[in-house]
């Protein structure tokens, strides 16, 4: 039963409790017609809309938790996967407890289904970074060199991958996640559960909407960094050398 329908029966038992009372009070009462004396003073006492207001309120609540709480890791999943590619901007502030400012750094960057992630450094220095599934790789002059998969860095940048594509089952391997919100605005917290992630963060937010907004991570020596994507779009497909950069 959703909310409207409650609502209609409560306005509805509303009408009828008047209508009792209104029959009651213009009918004549003899003290001596014991049951009238006993009938009347309790549709008196039930007709007080104090009763009925906090009954109409409650429900009213009730109704809203069921529709907020219907948002789940599944619709999640299902919402960031269903873009084939998207492409954004991204500034990243890399906090450090030894420097007054963060380090920031900016640039671009391209999620492709079933490809992986294009991470397009601009700003201060110009690098370019490839995530998918045989690992992490980087640009020099050379074309693509697949990095070390066993680092701390190389975890950080699969779990950026599998944020982005909305890969919750993976996620869960190593996280406890706890997701609030709604399809338009909701925010998913990762609480780490392996060893190595442990060693590293405390725990990781992420917020957004249609597509993700923004990602803190909350780092064990007390640092952290927060990446926003920005002007992300779904509506543009792969350039011919972006499908060449995956297809290396």
């Amino acid at each position: 039963m959703n909310v409207q329908t409650l609502c209609s029966r409560l306005r509805s038992t509303c009408s009828s409790w008047r209508s009792l009372r209104s029959a009651a009070q213009q009918s004549p009462c003899d003290s001596t017609d014991i049951p009238h004396a006993q009938v009347l003073p309790r549709l008196r006492r039930r007709s007080q809309p104090r009763g009925l207001g906090s009954c109409y309120m409650f429900v009213v609540v009730l109704g809203f938790s069921s529709l907020a709480q219907a948002f789940d890791l599944q619709q999640l999943s299902d919402q960031l996967a269903r873009p084939d590619v998207i492409h954004g901007n991204f500034i990243q502030e890399k906090h450090l407890r030894a420097l007054p400012q963060p380090l920031t750094s900016k640039g671009t960057f391209v999620l492709a289904k079933n490809h992986g992630l294009l991470w397009l450094l601009k700003t201060p220095l110009q690098q370019d970074y490839r995530i998918n599934a045989k690992g992490i790789a980087r640009r020099d002059a050379n074309g693509w060199q697949l990095l070390p998969g066993k680092s701390a860095g190389a975890e950080q940048n699969r779990l950026f991958l599998a944020v982005l594509q909305g890969d919750s089952s993976g996620l869960q391997r190593d996280f406890e996640l706890s997701l609030s919100g709604d399809a338009q605005k909701w925010k998913l917290t990762l609480t780490p559960r392996s060893m190595l992630l442990k060693q590293v963060f405390n725990q990781i937010n992420i917020d957004g909407g249609e597509l993700v907004n923004s990602i803190e991570l909350l780092e064990t020596q007390g640092d952290s960094t927060v990446m926003r994507m920005q002007d992300s779009t779904s509506a543009q497909p792969l350039s011919d050398a972006e499908q060449h950069d995956f297809a290396e």
